[in-house]
């Protein structure tokens, strides 16, 4: 369970980054300088969009596998039991 913490912590750190050229830039009072840092900011913003939508593709996947897994398990549960009657009722002939 150490991969999905370490990706929260990347996407904490980019939020972090962004936050951090954002007050750069405010606080620049040269306009290169702020320019850099707003460049800075879009980019740290935009890994951080990857970043939460790389761990909600991850999770919708997750989900959807755990629903084909249940559906598997109840499928075969059902021809178990299919089977097991039709074992149990082939010794018996109708009277």
């Amino acid at each position: 369970m150490a991969g999905p913490i370490v990706r929260s912590s990347n996407l904490q750190f980019f939020l972090a980054r962004a936050d951090q050229a954002r007050a750069e830039a405010e606080a620049a009072t040269l306009d290169l300088v702020r320019e850099r840092c707003r460049r800075s900011e879009a980019a740290w913003s935009a890994l951080a969009e990857k970043a939460q939508r790389g761990e909600r593709l991850r999770t919708e996947d997750q989900q959807r596998k755990a629903a084909e897994a249940a559906s598997n398990s109840n499928e075969d549960k059902e021809k178990q039991s299919i089977d097991e009657l039709r074992e149990s009722t082939r010794g018996t002939t109708p009277s």
